[in-house]
């Protein structure tokens, strides 16, 4: 697995992969970001999404569940301190379809706690957490 990033101008930059795949990043303005890209932190926080619905599909896939929808919104709280990492992260999943409830906790829970490579990086320094809307219900408290 390769990705080179290239500057544009500025604090403007594009990454690519070794299919051509581009992901565009961009600095602070103070700098020449144009802020019409995400920053390096957003991008993480995009990995940590895309890397659990991939899993999640995987997981609902296999259980022979169909979804219409999957909807991660991906929330971080940064420390005060230089450098400013994440020290909280918040995983909010909406699923939408004609499945059975449990199966689609379980396939969440199953890539928060065993399967997802990015939680699984990033939680040896954040706290992660995370919670599960199926069909507009939110889980039992």
């Amino acid at each position: 697995m390769k990705v080179v990033l290239s500057r544009m101008e500025g604090a403007n930059f594009e990454a690519t992969n070794e299919s051509g795949a581009k992901l565009k990043l961009s600095g602070p303005s103070d700098l020449g970001g144009s802020g019409d890209a995400l920053r390096p932190l957003e991008a993480v926080l995009a990995s940590l999404a895309g890397s659990s619905a991939i899993d999640v599909l995987k997981i609902l896939k296999h259980q022979k569940e169909s979804i219409e929808d999957l909807q991660i919104t991906v929330e971080g709280k940064r420390t005060e301190s230089v450098p400013s990492v994440f020290e909280e992260i918040n995983i909010h999943f909406e699923i939408r379809g004609p499945l059975e409830d449990a199966k689609a906790r379980k396939a969440v829970s199953l890539s928060m706690q065993k399967y997802c490579s990015v939680v699984k990086m990033l939680e040896l320094s954040v706290h992660i957490t995370h919670d599960v809307v199926v069909n507009g219900v939110a889980a039992p408290a």
